[in-house]
């Protein structure tokens, strides 16, 4: 899991990471309105998005054996980059060429505005791996008219018509996933999945007749497949070298069986063959194998994540997005939070949750800071800061999981800098003291309690099915909430201090807690239109979490809700006490999650995490209108370039960074087209 695992800090400050969280943004000194950001970093900036850059340091410390297998790693991935595309929505590759045909040929007027509007939106669904925006879901609206549109299509003799070019401009599919029941969580989403004619209904009763072989060990049913009907029959396409999306997939084994020729051992080399059988079969026997084989596969300087993982990206729950990470080691940090890793028995048995949900031996957990070598799929340009995995419950308590977080991608955002918030959403001056001195430090310890204790932590009872089938479109949101939870709770311990991981447990938690509910109530606001309900998980789970535990502690006081010269803020009042409540909650959700309660789930969920105040809403948006700094970050990726000797064998690879962000984009697009237009559409 990220934090697409998630990942994903938001604007207000540097606040926390979960799994899927895309974006960081640090907490800095907000003298000003807007800070000069870092041109080394910055590449570009459009709409309400920034390009970075990030540096591989320690490249030059690794032998060519290794960087060869760096590079291979970053080819397979590459090589499926337009599966992301595909899935996304059924359209998005015809709409994607089309458009870059239209940059790459168009020779009239490039100063008008409608030319700028053009190019804004061009690099807009780059960013998004399509027509709709990466973290609302909305489809992207283009600021030119679809006149406009067809007169480059037609001076630059580019084919678009017909759906395809009218959807850019109607309203239909209009969010890529949508998580509200009531519109039709399959009929109200855009992501191409599923055929346009199959129900939520009928996806559950179809899954829920398959078996797997082993009741104790549940196969990821659905995770590499798009279920259709042919004939009045559901069946599944599923991603294979011979099957859907194979064109691409034959591409990526060629880069894998490079890589695993020069693997640095047998472990590592074992896995990697794993994943190429997977990917010619299909097999979901063999993705767990390949998934064990990959997490004991520990030693080495290089590591990897590659496959369909990630299932934000279905309403329903099933079906895993392409994506591909490739990690250097960076031992320096990883060393420093092993000790939350040899600690995370303690942290399991001393959770407020039931006995009963407790794990009696906590397996495997792995937690290393990383550097990012490259990225692909739905990890880029939006990328993860942190990741655990693999997913599927079994093997996480069987065979344990590995955290990552991305050190050199938060080092860029942290060198970017950005809006300055922090003043104006905070009550008072203690507030800002505490996360100007100790939000950085919680930062990372939030990520690193909620990768390696969070998400590690708790058992489903047993009979229970897969959260994806017990709590269904609830699952991604309940399961980062409480991995949020369990780092909220233990963020006030005097084990911190203990542990030698803080100097003041209490200052850090303090910081921590003030920082979780102000982005909450009010920092992630920012991110949505007003008027429209929250849907993304992510974002549901911080609401939730923050709104119960105003509530439930408003009778003694312990969240104040005030108002100051028209303006809101919350007061925390009894951090004590508020820790006690985010242990509540912890149990509450475990309970949830180890029972497979769907009502309670619901409950929580649309009671607490959906509606968003309006007039508060409104509010934060205007009061937020005065930050120019875009509100959404992600990177170019460094360019490795090979030279080889006479005999085309590898000599050194380089580290170069790209000239601009549509330059790389317009490289991807020509050197790993291996989709056709119509892959993957009805």
């Amino acid at each position: 899991m990220k934090h697409k695992f998630s990942i994903f800090l938001l604007a207000l400050a540097s606040i926390f990471i979960s799994c899927n969280d895309r974006e960081k943004e640090t907490n800095t000194n907000q003298e000003q309105t807007e800070t000069k950001e870092n041109s080394s970093v910055k590449v570009d900036e459009f709409a309400d998005i920034k390009i970075l850059r990030y540096e591989i340091p320690g490249w030059g410390n690794l032998d060519l054996k290794e960087q060869k297998l760096v590079y291979y790693l970053t080819q397979a991935g590459l090589a499926g980059r337009d599966i992301i595309w595909a899935q996304n929505y059924k359209h998005n590759l015809k709409i994607r060429k089309a458009l870059e045909n239209v940059y790459a040929n168009y020779e009239g007027d490039k100063n008008s505005e409608d030319w700028k509007a053009f190019k804004t939106y061009l690099k807009r669904i780059w960013f998004s791996n399509g027509i709709h925006h990466h973290y609302s879901n909305n489809k992207i609206k283009p600021d030119f008219d679809k006149e406009y549109l067809e007169t480059l299509l037609s001076e630059t003799n580019t084919e678009l018509s017909g759906e395809p070019l009218e959807v850019i401009f109607n309203d239909k599919d209009a969010k890529k996933v949508n998580l509200d029941e009531a519109e039709g969580l399959l009929s109200g989403s855009a992501t191409n999945f599923y055929g346009a004619d199959v129900t939520a209904a009928e996806v559950e009763e179809f899954y829920a007749n398959k078996k797997s072989p082993n009741p104790e060990k549940p196969l990821s049913f659905g995770l590499n497949s798009k279920l259709v009907k042919e004939n009045g029959q559901l069946k599944e396409q599923v991603y294979k070298v011979d099957g859907l999306y194979g064109d691409a997939i034959s591409e990526i084994i060629k880069w894998l069986e490079k890589a695993e020729a020069v693997a640095e051992n047998e472990k590592q080399a074992n896995a990697l063959g794993l994943l190429i059988e997977y990917y010619k079969t299909g097999d979901l026997e063999v993705w767990d194998d390949y998934n064990v084989a990959w997490v004991e596969a520990t030693e080495g300087n290089i590591d990897y994540i590659n496959g369909f993982i990630e299932v934000y990206n279905d309403p329903l729950g099933y079906r895993g997005s392409y994506e591909n990470i490739v990690q250097i080691k960076d031992f320096d940090m990883s060393q420093k939070m092993k000790v939350l890793e040899d600690n995370v028995q303690w942290f399991e048995d001393n959770a407020p949750i039931m006995d009963e949900h407790k794990k009696e031996e906590v397996v495997g957990v792995t937690y290393k800071t990383v550097i990012v070598a490259g990225e692909a799929g739905d990890a880029s340009p939006s990328t993860p800061i942190g990741v655990n995995l693999p997913n599927a419950n079994w093997i996480r308590q069987e065979h344990g999981s590995k955290s990552v977080s991305l050190g050199n991608i938060i080092n860029a955002y942290s060198k970017a800098g950005g809006s300055e918030k922090l003043k104006e959403f905070s009550h008072d001056e203690e507030e800002i003291e505490l996360s100007e001195q100790y939000g950085e430090q919680a930062d990372k310890l939030h990520t690193a309690l909620h990768e390696v204790v969070g998400h590690a932590s708790g058992k489903i009872n047993q009979g229970v099915g897969q959260t994806k089938e017990t709590l269904k479109s609830y699952a991604s949101t309940m399961e980062e909430g409480r991995a949020d939870l369990v780092g909220l709770y233990y963020l006030m311990d005097p084990k911190l201090e203990e542990l030698g991981l803080t100097d003041d447990h209490t200052k850090l938690g303090k910081a921590a807690y003030n920082d979780y509910i102000r982005n909450g109530m009010l920092g992630q606001l920012t991110r949505i239109e007003m008027g429209e309900d929250i849907e993304e998980a992510h974002m549901r789970n911080r609401m939730w979490v923050s709104s119960w535990v105003i509530e439930k502690g408003k009778e003694d006081g312990v969240i104040e809700k005030v108002k100051k010269d028209g303006k809101t803020y919350y007061d925390i009042k009894d951090y004590e006490k508020l820790r006690e409540l985010f242990g509540e909650l912890l149990r509450e959700t475990q309970r949830i999650k180890s029972e497979g309660d769907y009502e309670a789930a619901k409950n929580l969920v649309e009671n607490y995490g959906v509606k968003v105040d309006q007039e508060i809403h409104k509010e934060v948006l205007e009061r937020n209108a005065v930050f120019k700094s875009a509100p959404y970050s992600g990177f170019v990726n460094p360019e490795l370039v090979t030279e080889t000797d006479e005999s085309g064998e590898i000599t050194t690879i380089k580290v170069t960074q790209p000239e601009s962000f549509e330059g790389q984009m317009l490289e991807y697009s020509k050197k790993y087209n291996f989709l056709k237009e119509d892959a993957g559409a009805e």
